[in-house]
């Protein structure tokens, strides 16, 4: 086995047993991104040096016989929302091409207080906008499994890093299933954690009410950890709260669980055979014991309207901190203070980001507030009663992340309706704050295909527990 197929759990146990030394996996992760990185483009910006140092840290502590932590040592990427003190963060646009983070995200700084090393920084759908991450100022990234495919957005560069074996975790964001999608895409384990569960300071902010930063690993113990190491209250995010464990490991039984599985997620327009093999993940399930029941959630076909409001809304009033003023580009030709901000603007973001500001420009503007902005958020509020009515019947839900496989480079690219409808399954959960994960159950011609795992709010440990039963199909 390499040391690039290993797990957390693995690779921490090769250290604290001496198989092999913290620099030798760093060094065999910057070897591996040098021979991948070049095709797929999973990283944006590579911190070999730094990387390196705190590889050999570690590596002085354990020779001192000190006890480390589980993370301490592992190479690990970042997205490029995510900011990294001392290196770039682009959010994968040109406005912010040359932007240095000056200080560290929460979850960056708690990864760092458990010894990890930061390999880099990962590619991105421009400022999280999009499901394929072709909408890059710098290019797309590809999928690990078919270089013509798109890896899923906007986290899709984070979801192919673990794929290709470039990192042994990462962190995304999810903000309509932007960790999800390309875990599913990638075939790998993606969570989107509970709104609040993790800190969202030091994420570069999109949309502020549906953000959330999350997990991507090869296994559900992986992302356990890694959730567990960055989940927490932080005093610098007011909606973060303190994570609440809801059962024991040793306590948990599948013959006590109710899955519900929605009617309204297996509907005409999904793939026959992604169908097929949710269906066949979930009746797993039902032969360990558990129950499964037939729910309904009757808004669901409002939720993705409601979304493509409220996310362009936030994302417009977040952007407008982009003024070419402040940080980031400047477009100096321009000698009036409007000019410098017009043009700015103009060069800086890419079509994608200035449809959804166009959009949510107009959705908050006087006389169409109440029209549109104001008529979503009670649309999500009756998208949230639909789950909070079925989580009184059933202990979790199934159904599938993508209604269909990874798709062609361009494809959808020039249609930005059929791109929104990518997000079908996923935005719901974001709406309501919801815990869901992307576990791997197969593949349809060679395409990896996700199940989703969704749970009620603060019960991540619930999912865990249920994929890491069905986690080897």
């Amino acid at each position: 086995m390499e040391l690039t197929d290993l797990t957390i759990t693995q690779a921490h146990q090769g250290l604290i047993k001496k198989e092999f030394s913290a620099t030798e996996l760093c060094q065999a992760y910057l070897d591996k991104i040098k021979e991948k990185n070049k095709e797929i483009f999973a990283f944006l910006t590579i911190a070999a040096k730094s990387a390196l140092v705190q590889a050999k840290k570690v590596d002085s502590l354990i020779s001192t016989g000190r006890e480390i932590s589980i993370l301490a040592g592992l190479p690990c990427a970042i997205k490029d929302n995510i900011l990294v003190e001392n290196l770039k963060c682009t959010a994968g646009s040109k406005i912010l091409e040359n932007y240095i983070a000056p200080y560290d995200a929460t979850v960056t700084k708690k990864l760092k207080e458990k010894g990890a090393v930061i390999l880099g920084k990962t590619n991105m759908d421009e400022f999280a906008m999009g499901s394929s991450t072709e909408n890059s100022a710098f290019g797309p990234t590809k999928n690990p499994y078919d270089l013509t495919r798109v890896p899923g957005g906007s986290s899709g560069g984070s979801a192919a890093a673990i794929a290709a074996d470039m990192a042994i975790y990462s962190l995304g964001s999810d903000t309509g299933g932007s960790v999800r999608l390309p875990s599913c895409f990638c075939g790998v384990v993606g969570l989107k954690p509970t709104y609040g569960a993790v800190s969202r300071y030091g994420l570069i902010a999109f949309a502020s009410s549906l953000d959330q930063i999350g997990p991507i690993t090869k296994t559900i113990e992986d992302a356990k950890i890694v959730f567990e190491a960055i989940s927490g209250k932080d005093e610098m995010d007011s909606t973060s709260v303190e994570k609440r464990f809801k059962i024991q490991d040793s306590r948990f039984k599948i013959q006590n669980i109710k899955i519900g599985v929605p009617s309204q997620y297996f509907v005409k327009g999904i793939d026959p055979e992604i169908e097929k093999l949710v269906r066949k993940a979930i009746k797993k399930y039902e032969d360990m014991g558990a129950k499964i029941e037939q729910v309904s959630l009757p808004h669901t076909e409002y939720a993705l309207p409601a979304y493509y409001i409220i996310n362009p809304s936030e994302a417009s009033a977040n952007l407008a901190r982009y003024d070419g003023i402040k940080y980031g580009l400047s477009a100096k030709k321009e000698k009036d203070l409007l000019g410098v901000y017009l043009d700015s603007r103009q060069e800086g973001f890419g079509s994608e980001v200035k449809r959804r500001i166009m959009l949510g420009t107009y959705a908050l503007s006087a006389g169409y507030y109440e029209a549109y902005y104001l008529k979503a958020q009670k649309v999500r509020k009756l998208v949230r009663a639909d789950f909070t009515k079925v989580f009184k019947q059933v202990d979790i839900i199934m159904a599938p992340v993508s209604p269909f496989l990874p798709f062609k480079i361009g494809e959808k690219i020039k249609d930005p309706l059929s791109m929104y409808l990518v997000d079908i399954y996923t935005a719901s959960v974001n709406l309501t704050g919801l815990p869901a994960l992307s576990l791997p159950i197969g593949k349809v011609k060679d395409l990896p295909v996700g199940l989703q795992i969704i749970g009620k709010w603060f019960e991540e440990d619930k999912i865990f527990e249920i994929a890491r039963l069905n986690e080897n199909f």
